[in-house]
């Protein structure tokens, strides 16, 4: 099961939703609005911006910058992409 590091819960916050570890196989995260379910988001078989920090801040800062240009198209607000990139990168 993901653990959700402190990143992605200010980061949720800022977005106004609640997180919690999904239910979900391969899945990190579960995102609600107000009690309801809205989406799950990241597949727990990769690594994200809060874990690549542990490792190597340069090299999360790196993989990050790779990660946003690679889904520019996704970041529609609402969208799973659009969670997954403000709440995981």
């Amino acid at each position: 099961m993901y653990t959700i590091l402190k990143y992605s819960y200010d980061q949720a916050k800022k977005l106004g939703v609640q997180i919690q570890p999904s239910k979900y196989k391969n899945k990190k995260i579960d995102i609600y609005k107000d009690g309801s379910f809205i989406c799950s988001i990241g597949d727990s078989r990769y690594l994200d911006y809060p874990n690549f920090l542990k490792i190597d801040k340069a090299l999360g800062d790196k993989k990050r910058m790779a990660y946003h240009k690679r889904h520019q198209k996704e970041n529609i607000e609402g969208t799973k992409g659009w969670y997954a990139l403000n709440i995981l990168w």
